[in-house]
């Protein structure tokens, strides 16, 4: 997302790590927290249009959101609040649950999406408690920078029928591809005065770029206004957004029965994987470029904290999306002081001139989001895993998934690659065997070093990927073919660098093989033997192959030990 925020002072975009000693003065907060609350205010009203919400639910988000990190979280950075990927699959989710049939079932739709938040936001708390908050490594980053590319082109094509003023018929598929062909084959349908504002307000967009210390956004939805209200635009048939209704906070658990919670649950997970993956990924940034340390866990724990308390609230789902994030670092913020206040410049808007906001033509708005959206429409990340030549089919399938499958279904299709490409990578294991360089008591794989020296009578083998049920029976196949094959091998030695730990499915597999060798004559040693391993191995065989005789801390002491 393209922010225009004002920078204090020169070196502000690029802090250093803070000391204990350093001078924190509260300037950088205050000057960050305006430009954050200039960003979060026309962010409310546009991905309150992605949800398919009325734009009370996404200010309500924005408020909880920066309240709750604040006293919650721990990143100096975070702004937690509504985001354009997290907004845009929960209105997919709910759509495909069927709970709204029509425009007349518009509540049960918004009590759908509330129980859909809450869903996810306990979902999160518990794997929390769990403490799984690194399962979203389980997600490679070019499935996500894929699922995000196309999020961004279904977004921006999804907003071209009010940026141009074209009707979109019923019949027509909502999918970006069909929905871009029909406004290319109806441009003689484009409301030209709708046309002209929005591409004023382009205009703006780049004219504004020459001075990235201003709030661009929030000073071209005031222009808007002051131009709607000054030329009645509504006379000129130009669309606004309309009333917006004042935030309430009234707490409430929505009223669904039990068969379409249990449904909500199912679709929760796609959100769920979504809010922590780009909510960590933003924060972790920060953290790892200003030298702070975060706890995986805490940071999971707040942010479904957040959600639950803004779905009870009546809001959107929130996370800490990289734009916001990033701007609040930019602009100087040293603590979460910036968020509370963002939060009390908000409710400061909302008390002056929520009336006002009403006469936003919804081109325009249309233009903030492709504005806010347009840096993500750049095929950079994707073009840099191509050129490594790697991860190809990862990309491309889940780029295809969300512009062929949708938002929702494409996420959980993209989830699905990045699990397939884990699996088959750990798998389907390569077994090196190893050589000594010269008399340097290091061991290398033969493929890679020729000129290692092999130990006669023994054969040296290491699995490049830790076992586990889907690995251990392939492991042990593919040696005990190997051994077979060499009737003078007296001795298998069997690194297990990679394995910190085994299951129950590899300590089988590693006591069977430790049979079918002494049945061939041969014995079994193990190198690398990490304690958890070790100790697992003692209880199960102390005779065999738990002997402390037979399991080594280094591959030259195995050599030595098979002497």
């Amino acid at each position: 997302m393209t922010m225009e925020c004002f920078v204090p002072s020169a070196g502000a975009s690029d802090p250093v790590v803070r000391s204990a000693s350093d001078e924190v003065s509260p300037w950088g907060d205050i000057a960050a927290g305006l430009c954050v609350a200039g960003l979060l205010i026309p962010e409310a009203v546009a991905y309150a249009g992605l949800a398919q919400l009325p734009v009370v639910h996404a200010l309500i988000a924005s408020m909880v959101g920066l309240a709750m990190y604040a006293v919650f979280g721990r990143s100096r950075f975070a702004i937690v609040s509504p985001t354009s990927s997290t907004a845009t699959l929960a209105a997919a989710a709910v759509l495909s649950a069927q709970v709204m049939a029509g425009p007349g079932h518009a509540a049960d739709y918004v009590q759908a999406l509330m129980g859909l938040v809450i869903v996810a936001g306990g979902i999160l708390m518990l794997l929390a408690w769990a403490r799984q908050g690194m399962l979203s490594a389980f997600v490679s980053r070019p499935v996500l920078r894929g699922f995000a590319f196309a999020l961004a082109i279904t977004i921006v094509v999804k907003q071209l029928p009010d940026a141009l003023g074209v009707p979109i018929p019923p019949g027509v598929p909502s999918d970006p591809l069909h929905l871009f062909r029909y406004i290319a084959t109806h441009l003689t349908s484009v409301h030209p005065e709708t046309a002209m504002v929005a591409a004023a307000a382009a205009m703006l967009v780049v004219g504004f770029k020459r001075w990235p210390r201003l709030p661009a956004s929030m000073l071209i939805i005031i222009l808007s206004i002051i131009a709607a209200r000054w030329f009645d635009f509504v006379s000129l048939g130009i669309v606004e957004v309309g009333v917006i209704q004042r935030p309430g906070f009234h707490p409430s658990i929505p009223d669904l029965p039990r068969a379409e919670w249990l449904r909500l649950g199912e679709l929760a997970f796609g959100l769920v994987v979504l809010i922590f993956a780009e909510s960590w990924g933003s924060i972790r940034t920060m953290a790892l470029a200003h030298g702070d340390t975060l706890d995986a866990n805490r940071e999971l724990l707040v942010l479904g904290a957040c959600n639950v308390a803004s779905a009870l609230l009546q809001g959107m789902p929130v996370g800490a999306g990289f734009s916001a994030t990033s701007a609040n670092a930019a602009a100087g913020a040293q603590s979460r002081k910036s968020g509370v206040v963002a939060l009390a410049v908000i409710a400061l808007a909302l008390v002056l001139a929520l009336p006002m906001l009403h006469l936003l033509p919804r081109s325009v708005l249309a233009v903030a989001v492709i504005s806010a959206l347009w840096h993500a429409l750049s095929p950079r990340p994707l073009v840099a895993v191509w050129q490594m030549n790697r991860d190809r089919l990862l990309v491309v399938g889940a780029v295809s998934a969300v512009l062929f499958l949708g938002v929702l279904h494409g996420m959980l299709a993209a989830i699905a690659l990045s699990l397939v490409a884990a699996l088959r990578r750990f798998g389907q294991p390569v077994l090196h065997e190893l050589g000594e360089l010269a008399t340097s008591r290091n061991y290398v794989a033969l493929d890679s070093h020729p000129d290692a020296l092999v130990t006669p009578g023994l054969v040296i083998l290491r699995p490049e990927a830790p076992l586990f049920f889907a690995s251990a029976e392939k492991v042990v196949a593919d040696i005990a073919l190997l051994v077979s094959a060499r009737p003078t091998v007296r001795s298998v030695i069997l690194s297990l660098e990679e394995s910190s730990d085994i299951d129950s499915t590899a300590a089988e597999c590693l006591l069977e093989l430790d049979r079918r060798l002494i049945s061939m004559d041969k014995m079994l040693l193990l190198a690398r033997v990490k304690e958890p391993v070790r100790a697992l191995l003692v209880k199960l065989d102390p005779g065999g192959l738990g002997q402390t005789s037979r399991m080594f801390w280094s591959v030259a002491d195995a050599v030595y030990g098979s002497a």
